[in-house]
Parts: C-alpha cells; structure tokens; sequence
C-alpha cells in the first residue's frame, strides 16, 4: 500500500500564535505550517516571507494589523519555494529582497516548483486563484544588505551564510536584539525538507556561519520560536543532527551498492524514535533522500521537481 501522497491528506487548520519577541518584532508559527514575520522600523514594516497565496497572506497580515498600522516597505524572502514567495503581491511592498540566487532559480524552476508544492500540500494553497504569478524579487544581493530601521532601531541586516536548504537561503539578523529569521536553514521542532538541497555544505560551514551570530531568539522556517541562547542552539543541533544522520545512511547504502529504496528505509528507520512525530516527516523523506542520492552521485545541483517526478519517487519509495 503506497501512503497518501506527501501531505494531501493534512486538512486539519493549524492553530495559529502571533508572538511579540521585543517591541516591535513579530512571529507568527501555526503548529509546523511555514512561519512568518515581521519587524517595526521607524515608520514603515519589513516583513519576513510571504505564505503560498494572497489569500493566505492577508489574513497574517490582518493579525499584524492589530499591532501596527505602518505602511509595508520592504518584503523579505528567504528562499524561492511557493509556500514561501506566492503570496506576495498581497503585501503592497515597495521593494521585495531576495538573494540573488533565488531570482535564477525562480527564473529557471519556479512555475514547475509551484504545481509541485501546490500538489504536495493544498491545504496551504488557500484560494490559489488569488496567486497572480511568479512572485519576483525588484532588490537582490550576493553576501549582505542592510536596511536601517531609523529611530534608534539600529539595523536589520540580511545574510547570506552558504549553500543549504537551497543555492539562494538568506537570514534577518537584528544585532541589538539578538534575534534571528533562518527561513529553512533551521527548523526547531519540525521535520527537515533538503529536496533542493546542498546536505554537506548545510551540515558544516553553513550552520557554522548561522551559530557564530550568536542569536538569542530564532525564528526557523517550521516549529516553535527557539529562545535563549541554549534554544537556538538545540534547533540548530537538531538540523544539523538530521542531516548527519541522512549523510550516514543514505552514504553507508550509496558506498556499498546498495538502492535508493533501501537508502531510504534505513534513513527512515534511524530518524523515525526522534523525529517521526514531527511535522512533514513523512512528507518529506523520500524527496530529501532522493536529491541527497544524486548529491552522492556527483549531481552538483538539485534536479528540478516537477508533479510527474514528485509522484514517481513518492510511489518508489512510500511504496
């Protein structure tokens, strides 16, 4: 018996929690759905991600106005997956910032990411109709951009710490208040996604380069708000252990001639006493063991997900 492909049998509503972390800087998490957003300049908003539709994206936004009227300057996208970008037009911003990666891979794969993610998880794809196109980035950059918030806010500085979760991940660093934005490169609490991944890059000098910020406050793409110092760092020991775990199995079946299905089951069994009952487990697995299988087989850069292909790989393996 094959299981319910990826996530399209989760159609239970997620209880949402808006949380203040300081003045003037808000989270909203929703039980391992994707996690937004937003901080306070002197007189205008940045926002952090933008949900799978503007349908969806309003009613965040609806909350975020119980606390602040400013106008939306600048929206903030850590990567290029459509659960993140496709809700974007709802937030009027006069600027939308990616990295300069994710503009190529919008541009190269994002029309064909968006029928995947919209197959693998409908519940997130509220009024898909909304969705008007591919979102695009008008602001990118290659290491750093920093926006000043004015006011004696200081500045909320975006970064690029290597390649991870994808070619194009960048964090929101706010150095006065010790609170980070990681996007997927942290998940605290939930399941990892690497099917467009770098797993040894991300596994090694990239969560290095997102340590040594030394956040007290994290905010990763799924799960709780790690908090204190001690908090983030147990979400990103959880990531990293994942992945260590994933290089270990999938490389022990890669090196000894083993299958891409018995790769998986045993990846499946030495995650599953920790991680199993964690969001998007399930979901997640037989893609993230498929792209680190072609990494393995010296397929440098992630091949592109495509509906057919997602079907054919979660009917392989979930099998």
């Amino acid at each position: 018996m094959v299981k319910p492909f990826a996530s399209s049998a989760d159609r239970g509503e997620k209880r949402q929690s808006l949380e203040v972390l300081a003045e003037g800087v808000y989270a909203l998490t929703a039980e391992g759905d994707p996690n937004v957003g937003a901080i306070e300049g002197e007189d205008f908003l940045v926002c952090f991600e933008a949900l799978a539709t503007p349908v969806a994206a309003r009613e965040w936004l609806a909350r975020l106005r119980e606390h602040t009227d400013k106008p939306i300057r600048y929206l903030v996208l850590s990567h290029y997956h459509a659960v993140r970008v496709l809700g974007a037009s709802a937030f009027g911003a006069d600027v939308i910032v990616t990295h300069d990666k994710t503009r190529e891979l919008i541009a190269e794969r994002g029309a064909e990411d968006w029928a995947s993610e919209y197959a693998r998880m409908p519940r997130l794809f509220k009024e898909p109709g909304s969705i008007p196109g591919l979102t695009w980035p008008t602001a990118t950059f290659s290491d750093r951009f920093t926006i000043a918030l004015g006011g004696g806010r200081g500045d909320l500085v975006l970064a690029y710490c290597g390649r991870g979760h994808t070619e194009g991940d960048l964090v929101a660093w706010l150095p006065e208040r010790r609170i980070m934005f990681a996007g997927d490169l942290v998940e605290s609490q939930a399941a990892l996604y690497t099917g467009d991944a770098f797993h040894r890059d991300w596994s090694t000098t990239t969560l290095d380069r997102v340590a040594a910020f030394g956040a007290e406050t994290l905010v990763g793409g799924r799960g709780a708000v790690a908090r204190g110092a001690r908090g983030v760092e147990a979400a990103i020991a959880q990531t990293r252990d994942f992945l260590a775990v994933m290089l270990r199995e999938v490389g022990r079946a890669h090196e000894g001639g083993g299958t891409l299905k018995e790769a998986f089951a045993n990846t499946h069994r030495a995650l599953e006493p920790r991680y199993g009952a964690w969001p998007i487990f399930e979901h997640c697995l037989p893609f993230n063991v498929s792209r680190l299988w072609d990494e393995l087989d010296g397929v440098e850069r992630p091949v592109i997900w495509t509906a057919e292909r997602d079907r054919a790989v979660w009917e392989q393996l979930q099998s």
